[in-house]
């Protein structure tokens, strides 16, 4: 997905720039080594089969065709503790908890309590508590208030389609687009180069565009049947990412966890996504080599999914849910959770599991601890929440 040179130089021959605006990749950087990788999961991932907690009596009747077996079973969760296992699929997050580099955080939520994609994805990204109060994103204002130690000028990178609230605000982002136009000879490259080399909208963005490139193609690709269809977005983070010149923040989605119908268990759709982005994951450590240390990533979404399976083999939507912090950087090996248990008068308006962490402490906690900004600048961060005490001892020292 990497936009090559010679791709942006033709769109900007043919259509004055404006190729730009479709799928985008946008930048921002954090001060000193850290790097932040934000990963939202779109559509509401079913925490209670990414983080099964086989060791509560009421889950297996709860779950019934969705249950994840027990540890040591045909199929079984990958053991985390007495209470809490991984889906099957999670082998290298298996890998990075037994290594110390993985928190798995459950019963988490947003502020957000009814059951809207939109509007929960709105409350995730701007990080206050209605929806649509807001029109910029929690992570942008936060970059605006770290220390940024002579970084580059635009300080994150974000993946996608679109510019996500999350990244819009005052701190400088830029973006940047894979595009499907076809490859144009060397000597017309440096043509166009040349015809726009004093124009002073075109040149910059002709000038922007061959960093970028020249950034997202600077990692080794990946070899050996390991591709997957987050593959190339990952390649082309670390590419950023590894870069002393680039940024030190990446966004990007994953799509495709609204799991309604026929949503398996052990094996089914909502496994084979787990495997893609495990397998993602997986990549994302290998890209960056020796900057995987000074990582740490975040996976969060918008609210969780029923406790109970419903009556096509899925779930609906719900309340709280699991979230990960991964990395290098990561002080993991364990499980945060205060676990509110899946009796019938312990679920959220007896359907869901009851939330018991706000996910904005989770936030909070990597903010200060990874990326310095200071707990005093949170307020700014996060509207509204005074209340909510950030998680402390997330990052290594």
């Amino acid at each position: 997905m990497a936009m090559k040179r010679r791709e942006f130089l033709k769109a900007a021959a043919l259509g004055a720039g404006g190729a730009l605006l479709t799928t985008r990749l946008a930048f921002a950087g954090g001060g000193g080594d850290a790097r932040l990788v934000v990963i939202i999961m779109r559509g509401a991932v079913d925490g209670l089969a990414a983080v099964p907690p086989y060791g509560d009596p009421d889950y297996a009747q709860l779950r019934g065709s969705l249950a994840i077996p027990a540890p040591g079973g045909t199929e079984g969760a990958l053991r985390l503790d007495n209470l809490f296992g991984l889906h099957p699929q999670f082998a290298f997050l298996m890998e990075s908890f037994s290594a110390g580099e993985l928190a798995v955080v459950h019963a988490v939520a947003s502020p957000y309590r009814e059951r809207s994609h939109f509007d929960g994805q709105d409350v995730l990204e701007s990080g206050v508590p209605v929806p649509h109060a807001e029109q910029t994103g929690w992570l942008n204002r936060a970059l605006a208030m770290a220390p940024q130690a002579g970084r580059a000028a635009e300080r994150g990178v974000a993946l996608g389609a679109n510019l996500p609230l999350l990244m819009r605000g005052p701190a400088p982002v830029a973006s940047w687009a894979p595009t499907k136009l076809a490859e144009l000879d060397e000597d017309t490259l440096q043509r166009i180069a040349d015809l726009y080399a004093h124009d002073p909208l075109l040149g910059a963005r002709l000038s922007a565009a061959q960093s970028a490139d020249a950034m997202a193609a600077d990692t080794p690709q990946m070899g050996g049947g390991g591709t997957n269809r987050y593959g190339e977005l990952i390649r082309a983070a670390a590419g950023f990412l590894t870069n002393e010149a680039g940024p030190r923040v990446a966004v990007f989605d994953t799509t495709g966890w609204d799991t309604h119908a026929n949503e398996g268990g052990a094996r089914g759709a909502l496994a084979t996504r787990f495997g893609a982005l495990d397998a993602a994951l997986r990549t994302l450590k290998s890209e960056l080599g020796p900057t995987w240390r000074h990582t740490a990533v975040l996976a969060v979404t918008e609210f969780g999914r029923t406790a109970a399976v419903n009556g096509t083999g899925g779930s609906d939507h719900g309340t709280a849910t699991t979230a990960f912090l991964l990395g290098g950087a990561v002080r993991g090996g364990r499980v945060i959770s205060d676990w509110p248990g899946l009796a019938r008068a312990r679920l959220y308006q007896q359907r869901d599991v009851a939330p018991t962490l706000d996910l904005r402490a989770l936030l909070k906690g990597t903010l200060i601890e990874h990326l310095g900004v200071p707990e005093g600048a949170l307020a700014g961060v996060f509207p509204d929440s005074a209340g909510i005490k950030p998680l402390r001892d997330l990052i290594r020292t």
